[in-house]
This record gives structure tokens, sequence and C-alpha cells, in this order.
């Protein structure tokens, strides 16, 4: 049995899909702590996994005008202010890091976003360490980097553009790197020195995604794997509420909508626009809150339409005709899972990216970015999108097919082949 620290930080999707990997390792006999925020704990905990606190909770550190921020991701000035709230979330984030370590920890299991600062522990402890993040971030000529809107650059562009955005994040942790590691009392180090020494002894990354999105790009070093989803737990005899089943079986499939943690407190406009382009579309609609607070309370007639709070997508995803979305890599992937068709409204970071490659795929719609959901037209643009998605046989057919592949995939089986080998 080796006690393995899992750490994970961010929204909710940051943190579910760990969860299940969690779960797959305790089963597997091994002793499994999950460092998170607070507002997770609750989540940790039913998986069967112990929950550690860390500080900084991503939605606490926002900016005060976060919807513009969110909907003009070009402006330099709103850039520039989500550099210095992604750089102070990261500065919290060390310290409860080190605090969440403990001295008989035998392996750190590490996300995307607390991998730069991870390193520096497992430096310090003399343990071994596996990143696992849920997102490609390592250079390539295949794609652009995911935060640069999914659009291609060219095979020398996206490798110049990759190589530019692992400087950024090495930029974001440069002043977290430092603190943690005098406080690790460990010699100075920048973050791209760590991580080049990572690279230079091909340290194991699996990535928590599927090939059927995005195949592995051929120019990645070896130790570079995609290993498939890890899906969040739940409990084997979870079932929907009541009131969720009273209303799917009311009436024809219905449409989701939901934007996860992106769209804070845009709730009643896009409640609006949403109640409004599924009458239009004659669909019935579930609505989930969300941090945007999406709510039949905010249209004129809740008639055909339930709001609900958190509900686990493998449940609920398959009992719809489509789903909208922001496409946040894990909703992304629950949406393919299921076999339903998608409509994408990407909002920011790397929700593009996954929005493009659900339209390369053939299960999603054009994607219409969040900020063009607005103005005159936005009701008519998504009525447009959720009558192709319902009624067009070739999004249902290819999102059939994708599903089926998924469901072949042991993501968790191969992180625990992997955590296997380093705790011999």
């Amino acid at each position: 049995m080796t006690k393995i620290l899992i750490t994970a930080a961010g929204s909710h999707g940051d943190i579910a899909p760990y969860t299940g990997v969690g779960a797959r390792l305790r089963a597997a006999g091994h002793d499994v702590a999950l460092a998170t925020h607070d507002r997770y704990a609750t989540l940790v905990r039913a998986a069967g996994l112990e929950f550690r606190p860390l500080p900084a909770d991503p939605r606490t550190h926002r900016p005060a005008d976060d919807t513009a921020v969110r909907t003009r991701p070009a402006d330099p000035g709103s850039r520039r202010t989500l550099m210095r709230q992604a750089a102070a979330f990261i500065k919290e984030l060390g310290g409860g890091l080190a605090d969440a370590a403990r001295d008989d920890t035998g392996l750190l299991l590490l996300s995307a976003t607390t991998a730069p600062l991870g390193h520096h522990l497992a430096e310090a402890h003399g343990i071994p360490y596996l990143d696992l993040p849920l997102v490609p971030g390592a250079p390539t000529s295949d794609f652009a980097p995911v935060v640069s809107g999914g659009r291609s650059l060219g095979r020398w562009g996206n490798r110049a553009a990759g190589r530019l955005s692992l400087r950024i994040i090495d930029r974001l942790y440069a002043d977290a790197s430092r603190d943690l590691r005098a406080r690790l009392g460990l010699p100075p180090a920048t973050p791209r020195t760590v991580r080049r020494r990572a690279e230079a002894v091909g340290r194991p990354v699996l990535h928590g995604f599927s090939e059927v999105l995005v195949p592995r790009p051929t120019d990645w070093r070896p130790g570079l794997d995609i290993v498939g989803n890890w899906w969040p737990w739940h409990a084997p005899d979870a079932q929907l509420p009541p009131a969720v089943e009273d209303f799917l079986a009311a009436g024809p499939p219905p449409v989701f909508v939901g934007f996860g943690s992106m769209a804070g407190g845009e709730g009643e406009r896009l409640s609006t626009i949403a109640a409004a382009a599924l009458r239009r579309a004659k669909l019935r609609g579930i609505l989930q809150s969300g941090w945007s607070g999406l709510s039949t309370r905010h249209t004129s007639s809740d008639d055909g339409l339930l709001t609900i709070g958190e509900v686990p997508h493998a449940l609920l995803f398959p009992r719809m005709s489509a789903v909208v979305h922001h496409c946040g890599a894990g909703t992304a992937a629950a949406g393919v899972r299921a076999g339903v068709p998608t409509i994408p409204v990407p909002v920011t970071a790397d929700q593009p990216f996954w929005a493009a490659r659900l339209t390369s795929l053939g299960v999603a719609t054009t994607p219409i970015p969040f900020k063009e959901l607005s103005g005159d037209d936005a009701v008519a643009r998504l009525s447009h999108a959720l009558t192709q998605a319902t009624t067009t046989p070739a999004h249902r057919t290819h999102a059939t097919t994708a599903a089926h592949r998924l469901a072949t995939e042991d993501g968790p089986g191969k992180v625990l082949k992997a955590v296997e080998r380093l705790t011999v």
C-alpha cells in the first residue's frame, strides 16, 4: 500500500475527474488523499478519499469586471488583469500545497495547475511524482496551444506558440516557486529550470483525455501519453433526483443548457436567451444553474423548462436530445461519452480548443463563441443551432460512434499501472 497525495486546484471540472482516479487507486489498496479547495470536501469524501484543504479558491480570485474579462479575451487590459489574478491565486496556492504534503507521502499525483509547484515538493521530500493534466500542454506542430483559441497557426507557428505558452506559465509561477523553494530549504531555481530538468530525464506525463478528441501528436517525446478520460466518481447506486425523473417522463428528451464555472452574473441574460431559443425550436430544456445562476425564475414562462443544481453528467446527459455548454474539457468529454450532439458556446481558456475538436469530430454544430451570444440575433442563432443538433442525423451518428470508442478506454486503469511501476 502506498500513501498517495493527489493535488488539484481550480473549478469543479478541474477537480472532479481526480475523484474517479483516486477511487480507482483506493480500490486497488492504496491510501489516497486529495488536496483541493474546501468547497469540494464533500465530493472528495464521498469518493472515499481523505480530504486535505488547499487555499485560493478560484471563485474568490476574480476581478470585479469578471464578465467583461471572460467575454472580451482579446482586450490587452483584460489579459493583464487575468495574469495578475492568476499569479495571486498561484502564490497563495503554493503555501497550501506545502501544508498538504505529509512526511509519509509516498507518491504525488499532480494536476496541471499544481504540477509546477508540486515538482518542488517532490524534490524537497525525495518522493516520486506523476503529472496528470486534463489538457495537452507540451508544444507540438499538430495544433496551437489550447489557450490560443483553437485555430491552427501552421506547423511552425503552432510549435513556436506552444513554447511561448510554457514561458508564460513559467512567469506566472515564478514568485510562488521562489517562495516555496525558500520555505522548503531548496536552492534557488526558476520554474523553467525545474521544468527542463523533468523534460531532460523523460518524466512520464499521463493526459486524462481521449485520443478520440485529440490524437497523440506525432512530435511529442516518449513518455507523454494520452490514456483516456478520468470520469468523476459517483455512487454506483446514484440516481437522478425525483424532480428530474418526473420532468424527463413528462415529455420528449430535453436539451441540457449549462455554463459550469463560466459567465458569473450572467444568469438572467443567458436564461432569457436559452428559454426563448428553446421555445422557438419547440424543444424542452434543463437549465443547470452553475456559477452563472441559470434559472427559470429569469424567464417569462417555465413551461417546458426545469432548473437543476449539481447532477452527475454521466446520469443526465444520456437522457438528453442535445447539450449546450461552455466546452470545458470534462463537460465536452461527457457529452461525447453520452452519445448526444453538442452545441458549443465556448467562453475562454481551453474551451474554444475543445469546441473546435467536437465540431471536427462531427458531434457538434458550429461553435457560437460566448461573446457573440448577445444582441438581437442571439436567440435566432442559438435556436438554429438547436434545430441542427436535434434534427441532423449525422450529428447523432457521429456522437454514437464516438461514444462507443470512449467506452473501450480505461483511463484510471492506465494511471494505476503507472503508479504501480513508480512504487515498486
